[in-house]
């Protein structure tokens, strides 16, 4: 018995010590070997393709002075673990640039010489609400031309990686691509005009951040002619363009211009005095592009905006089907653009349809659920009840973006339209049109693409990005992908396919998209009931106007304020129907308050719960092997 003791005990002791040294090895040889695996959900520590690109032909280094204040409780705790994030991101940025990319931490505390390189670095400093002053933002720099992130902001985390990595292909860019910008909405800001009154605006995010990327040339909507050197042209609600622009946009296109068109049929934020109403009072502008979707075989309801119950915004009450909430279930996600978006706001959108003409076809970016139809403008408005009243899905999938690819041919095919002329005065000559000003191109010598959306407002600051006031600076976070997604089809069409390439970070919430698809199905089934109920409502009136046309002469007269028996009998059976209509629909709403928090259940328990399940079961099965083993050695 002793020797068996003694003989485990040299085993125990020799097999730790061969353990030690296995490890030491181990460790050694695999300290050489650098090798990562991301087994996180949506890839939140892997660089993006994009960015491995662009570090890739970095052929001169990259500096990047990261700013933190660190120590102390100057710094909120969830910024510290923010920064930490950061920290890593800027290793993984190190560990992809083969030698490129140089990180310098600083810690600039008060009245330090790191305080004043941050300030030289154009790199804010905040405030708590101690009154404390912190840290923490960065800059990139390439020989002579430097960019900053004056403020690194948790709530801009998902967006990250993008604004270092544009920051990088900024500062290397030998000269930036120019971007035209058409718009009928002041987009790039709007001056204080002492004639008219109106106050000044400032730019709109999204024209702040075509900036940093691109030269943004404005282009009047009354234009002649399009710069030769403009890469891409971005039209905003073209309302009141010329024909003469028209046709500068077509030859543009032909010669190989890329076109980014955003129009309208219900534009909320340009608010026009509405002249047919005596009273004052304002109605939204619309926009389109009359000649160009006419030759392109393009057409756009002005006259309709689309309602979808998939995708509504609001419940109940305030529910608004024509303030589209869209997913990806509304996507093109095999677009490399659509891809990246995530989640989109449209407000009051249109939607396209025609034959297109010979040589083009048709790519579905953005498109509507099955359960959607066009609506009247008079109702784009109305949320509950009276904004559902009549509601008929079309069962088909709207197209609300497109993009247009193939040959194009000129939507002019007579020339350049020629100005209407002012009429001669009595006793003068008639003064001859103008001559044409340049060549006329009839047909694209290669293939090309356009890209349409039914919506412009989607692009405006109320309804992409939130202004936030962070410890005494302003971030502007975005609400939604509608900036990635405009700013993405510009980076695309100007050719810099890398930036394309970037993804957000991984969200830490993310829409319950199977709750999103029960709620259509139960709002669907409540709207039948409800057309059920306004169809025998409709049929039990007409019954009434029957019977009160029935009644003839001074009679009906007389008793046009007593009902019938036969009236009393038609309205208690309405009644009677709409109580019990009113039953049904507080089942079904009872039904659907129940099934979605039962799936919430499940959901929360499963994400929370199925970890340290699986782990208490695989320790419980590890367990009772041990012990079945150890029976088995004390049976022998």
């Amino acid at each position: 018995m002793k020797k068996s003791n003694l003989d485990t005990l040299f085993y125990s002791a020799g097999g730790l010590v061969l353990l030690a040294i296995i490890l030491i090895a181990g460790n050694f040889l695999f300290s050489t070997i650098k090798a990562r695996f991301d087994l996180t959900q949506g890839n939140v520590y892997t660089l993006s393709p994009g960015t491995r690109a662009i570090l890739g032909k970095l052929d001169a280094p990259v500096r990047i002075r990261y700013y933190y204040t660190q120590g102390g409780n100057t710094v909120p705790v969830a910024l510290k673990t923010f920064a930490k994030r950061v920290e890593d991101l800027l290793a993984e940025f190190k560990a992809a640039g083969n030698g490129k990319i140089i990180i310098e931490k600083f810690n600039p505390e008060p009245d330090s010489d790191a305080e004043e390189s941050a300030a030289l670095d154009n790199v804010e400093g905040q405030q708590t609400n101690t009154g404390e002053k912190f840290y923490l933002g960065l800059s990139v720099s390439f020989l002579d031309k430097k960019e900053a992130i004056p403020v690194l902001s948790a709530d801009r985390e998902q967006l990250l990686e993008y604004d270092l990595t544009s920051k990088i292909s900024q500062v290397t860019q030998a000269k930036k691509p120019v971007i035209g910008l058409m718009a009928g909405l002041p987009v790039l800001g709007r001056p204080l005009n002492p004639m008219t009154k109106q106050q000044p605006t400032e730019p709109w995010v999204l024209a702040s951040e075509l900036k940093r990327t691109f030269e943004v040339r404005k282009i009047e909507l009354d234009t002649k002619k399009i710069d030769d050197d403009v890469k891409v042209l971005l039209v905003i609600h073209p309302k009141n363009i010329t024909e003469e622009a028209e046709y500068a946009i077509d030859q543009f296109v032909l010669r190989g211009g890329k076109l980014v068109a955003f129009v309208d049929p219900y534009a909320y934020f340009d608010q026009q005095p509405d002249m047919q109403n005596p009273f004052g009072g304002n109605q939204a502008g619309s926009s389109t592009l009359y000649n160009l979707f006419k030759g392109w075989g393009v057409e756009m309801d002005g006259g309709k905006v689309i309602a979808d119950m998939t995708f509504p915004s609001g419940e109940g009450p305030r529910l608004l089907p024509t303030l589209l909430m869209l997913t990806n279930d509304a996507f093109n996600t095999s677009d490399i653009v659509m891809s990246q978006v995530g989640t989109m706001l449209m407000p009051f959108g249109g939607t396209f349809k025609g034959k297109l003409a010979e040589g083009l076809k048709e790519t579905v970016l953005i498109h509507s659920s099955k359960n959607a139809m066009p609506v009247d403008l008079i109702i784009a408005t109305l949320s509950g009840e009276p904004s559902t009243r009549g509601f008929a899905p079309t069962g088909k999938e709207e197209p609300i973006a497109i993009r247009l690819s193939g040959k194009f041919k000129s939507a002019f095919p007579n020339g350049e339209p020629v100005p209407p002329q002012p009429p001669a005065k009595k006793g003068e000559p008639l003064v001859a049109p103008p001559p044409p000003s340049g060549k006329h191109i009839r047909q694209a010598a290669a293939e090309n693409s356009v890209v349409l959306i039914g919506d412009v407002d989607m692009l405006t600051d109320g309804a992409a990005v939130e202004v936030q006031d962070v410890f005494g600076q302003k971030v502007v976070v975005p609400r939604n992908g509608n900036l990635a997604f405009a700013q993405g089809l510009v980076e695309q069409l100007a050719g810099d396919q890398n930036l394309l390439t970037l993804r957000s970070r991984a969200a830490f919430t993310r829409p319950l998209t199977v709750l999103r698809k029960m709620e259509a199905q139960a709002q669907q089934a409540y709207l039948g009931e409800i057309k059920k109920l306004e169809d025998s409502r409709n049929q039990i009136t007409e019954k009434l106007q029957a019977l009160q046309k029935g009644r003839s002469g001074t009679a009906a007269t007389a008793a046009a304020a007593v009902l019938t028996p036969e009236q009393q009998v038609e309205i208690e059976n309405f009644r009677k129907q709409a109580a019990e209509t009113g039953k049904q629909l507080k089942v079904l709403r009872k039904n659907l308050r129940v099934d979605t928090d039962r799936l919430e259940l499940w959901t929360k328990v499963i994400n929370i719960g199925a970890v340290p399940l699986l782990v208490a079961i695989l320790g419980l099965v590890l367990a009772l092997r041990r012990r079945s083993k150890l029976r088995k050695a004390v049976a022998a």
